[in-house]
């Protein structure tokens, strides 16, 4: 990819770093997942030389699809802190939480990259508006492990797991799922997301979908009324579980399709409006002693925790273009 505008999950991004960084500061709070997201954001920027960076938070949850489904995110477990072993006596807190995420918003301000928050709007909803109706004919990175995005990787769009250190495509997702990227929300409609608390059909898998659905691994979209139609053909010719399954449950799949699809759907006028009003008025405002200034009123040394100067050094390729 060429100087791709890079869109960052900040929560996922965020947490991940939360888990596994137990940095402290001179005033004894935790503060390794706002320090190694900037760290990170750094090594991305380094890896990739984007022309552009937009940090994505999530606004809170989604009103229309918890009318859909009232489960909806709401038994997911919380984070906890320092997973290892070394670090148990660590404490986990919302309060530290929060905090690290408040510092981190105002570390971000002082760098050349744009943040984007809308009140009641997920970070999912606005990458998947950004990179649907903004950058049509520009690469894009998302950066996130969610699987979520990979309904979006198409030509021009791939997808960067910091998991997995690997940039994901079309053919990625193809060859470990089995289903195409134009059908990857098709095949998880009938599967489900334990994660989002949402429900699939019992027995269905990827596995399942593409040896009985050929046709989902291809470019073609297919819809969840199509499988739902060949099932039912299918079941008449010969019995099997997993086919009546889902021609019993039909109302899941088509459930969880309006649950799961990335686009204007679940959010409202309002939201979209909020949201172009948000992109619009982003703006990258680098300031180097502003950073500083921030990290030494949060007691966290700069040579021990964090080398400003080669931070600012990895964003080169975006400072190039906005300064």
């Amino acid at each position: 990819m060429n100087n791709p505008i890079m869109l960052i999950d900040a929560y996922n991004l965020f947490a991940r770093n939360y888990i596994v960084n137990p940095s402290m500061s001179k005033d004894g709070n935790y503060v390794g997942g706002a320090l190694g997201t900037l760290r990170s954001i750094g090594v991305l920027a380094e890896k990739f030389k984007p022309s552009e960076i937009i940090v994505c938070w999530e606004g809170g949850g989604s009103a229309r699809r918890r009318k859909i489904l009232p489960e909806y995110k709401r038994n997911r477990k919380p984070i906890r802190l320092n997973r290892s072993k070394i670090y148990e006596d660590i404490p986990d807190t919302r309060e530290n939480f929060n905090y690290q995420v408040k510092i981190l918003v105002e570390f971000l301000s002082h760098l050349p990259v744009k943040q984007l928050y809308v009140d009641e709007c997920e970070a999912d909803d606005i990458i998947g508006y950004i990179a649907r109706n903004k950058y049509q004919d520009k690469d894009v990175l998302i950066v996130s492990m969610d699987q979520d995005f990979h309904q979006l990787i198409n030509d021009n769009v791939k997808q960067y797991s910091p998991s997995l250190k690997k940039v994901l495509d079309k053919e990625y997702v193809r060859d470990k799922f089995g289903v195409s990227t134009e059908n990857f929300v098709t095949a998880r409609s009938f599967i489900g997301d334990g994660s989002d608390g949402i429900d699939g059909i019992k027995g269905v898998g990827f596995k399942t979908l593409s040896k009985k659905f050929p046709k989902l691994k291809t470019d073609d979209f297919v819809s969840v009324q199509d499988i739902l139609i060949e099932s039912a053909e299918l079941l008449e010719k010969k019995k099997q579980k997993v086919l009546e399954n889902i021609v019993s449950n039909e109302t899941v799949p088509l459930r969880n399709w309006k649950l799961m699809y990335l686009d204007i759907s679940n959010l409202s006028a309002e939201h979209v409006k909020n949201l172009e009003h948000s992109f619009n008025n982003a703006k990258a405002t680098p300031n180097k002693f502003g950073l500083i200034k921030s990290l030494n009123n949060e007691g966290i040394e700069l040579t021990k925790s964090l080398n400003i100067d080669r931070l600012f050094l990895r964003l080169k390729s975006i400072q190039s273009q906005e300064l």
